[in-house]
């Protein structure tokens, strides 16, 4: 029943190996293998007790907390497909994805009964979608995008091969599950029958520290702003737990080299590693500080020998190293494909998978970003799209405007939105404008600059174009 997800047979395996390892904790509530597998069982009953069926769409709204895992695993464990639906997401988006995957049912808690366990189901595969996530594009418009069992495995296993990671690892998780930085982190850790304390968030840096203390732990995940968030409310003090943190994966945005200068002093013996990827190809290549030290530009190489990651140009076509082009991955983390067949046939160059960003490769095999081509605004290491929020500035009956990122004026979130409004196309103010959109958008999309502007710079086809006004 498990052979469909090499994940789940890991943590059966343990649970039967090492029973009462801690496998999770959270809120001092401490979780082992055995109890981890029981609960998985549960979930799945439950989950067919609701008329759920292999390849059936569960809304899961992925709240913090071990619910949420159980109920991701026992649907996963029985052929019911995730769709992972962000907490914080407008209703706008929410309504969108149910559309678009309509899901039988849509959750964020479950009442399980412990002992029971779901009816066997036959004919599962690793290749069956196990997660849909969805994903920002430059149009505006969410990407469903459909990852396997085999894919959601392979990416794990990738990362804790680069990082080196083991069953003797007691890792922090501060980031949220609901994308796909945390959600990696919490398989990689089962994967390798490890430990995983999870926090509700970076918030509370006191109680980040407390449980790096308290649990004697071995490595955190974080996105570069919550480095400046850290840095900001506790300068250097957390160089005192660098002895014990082995490893540091971080990803999700860009890093300021004199950030990643100063991680390596603050942290001299720990693997410091820094992914690039996206959703649909997760952590397709790695760089590690201290390694990189006299290259802190570079994105690093693939992450695996599983993994080809080439630049191509225009045409579909290889490019010499040194010569720019877009970033295209071939690999076994490689999504299975968007869930809108339209959307898969301007997505691959043969089996590469076309990212949209501009790269190059140098002759010692380093590569890297130049420039992000679908101009996503990556606040804080989530993305934006400009069009969303246009969308809903020129609802307020703005004739037009364009939206791009800008950096942050604190130096936390790395980028933040920043609208420029057409001059005499609306008698609203920008607070009035700001006042309106504020109950459309989530609060990291509202813009925190406003400027008017005299024309929109456009292509001769119409199209905005956005990085003539980026700063």
């Amino acid at each position: 029943m498990i052979g469909h997800s090499p994940i789940l047979q890991k943590v059966w395996e343990y649970a039967a190996s090492r029973p009462d390892k801690v496998a999770l904790v959270w809120s001092d509530e401490s979780v082992s293998y055995s109890q981890l597998k029981n609960r998985i069982l549960a979930a799945a009953a439950a989950l067919q007790s609701k008329g759920l069926n292999a390849n059936d769409c569960l809304g899961i709204v992925a709240k913090k907390g071990l619910d949420f895992v159980y109920i991701y695993f026992g649907a996963q464990l029985i052929g019911v497909v995730n769709v992972v639906l962000d907490p914080e997401a407008n209703e706008k988006r929410l309504e969108y994805i149910r559309s678009l995957t309509n899901p039988k049912m849509v959750i964020d808690s479950l009442e399980m009964v412990e002992g029971t366990t779901p009816n066997p189901i036959c004919g599962l595969s690793q290749n069956d979608t196990a997660d849909i996530v969805f994903t920002t594009g430059t149009t505006g418009v969410a990407k469903g995008v459909c990852l396997s069992h085999f894919n959601i495995f392979s990416s794990a296993d990738n990362i804790n091969g680069f990082i080196g990671n083991g069953p003797e690892e007691i890792e922090i998780l501060g980031l949220p599950l609901c994308h796909s930085f945390g959600l990696g982190r919490l398989r990689c850790m089962l994967l390798k029958g490890a430990t995983l304390v999870v926090l509700p968030s970076f918030a509370n840096v006191k109680a980040f520290f407390a449980a790096i203390e308290k649990y004697h732990a071995t490595g955190f995940g974080m996105v570069p702003a919550i480095w400046a968030y850290i840095r900001k409310f506790s300068g250097t003090r957390i160089a005192k737990y660098a002895p014990q943190i082995k490893y540091i994966e971080i990803g999700s945005a860009a890093m300021p080299i004199e950030s990643k200068k100063e991680l390596c002093e603050l942290f001299p013996t720990t693997r410091i590693c820094h992914h690039y990827g996206l959703t649909e190809a997760s952590r397709a290549a790695f760089m590690e500080y201290h390694a990189c030290v006299n290259d802190l530009r570079t994105i690093g190489k693939e992450v695996s020998g599983k993994v080809s990651i080439r630049i191509f140009n225009e045409n579909g076509s290889e490019v010499q190293d040194g010569e720019s082009g877009e970033i295209c991955i071939k690999g076994n983390m490689v999504m299975k494909g968007y869930f809108n067949p339209e959307e898969n046939v301007t997505a691959y160059f043969g089996e590469y998978f076309r990212t949209g960003d501009e790269g190059c490769r140098a002759t010692d095999g380093n590569l890297y970003l130049l420039s992000r081509k679908k101009e996503l605004i990556n606040v804080g290491g989530k993305k934006v799209s400009p069009i969303e929020v246009e969308d809903a500035i020129i609802a307020q009956g703005v004739e037009d405007c364009v939206v791009v990122g800008v950096p942050d004026p604190d130096g936390i979130l790395g980028e933040v939105p920043k609208a420029y409004i057409l001059k005499g196309g609306t008698s609203l103010s920008f607070e009035e404008i700001k006042a309106r959109i504020i109950g459309m958008l989530e609060p990291y999309k509202v813009p925190v600059a406003w400027e008017w502007i005299d024309t929109i710079p456009k292509t001769a086809s119409g199209k905005k174009q956005r990085l003539q006004l980026k700063k």
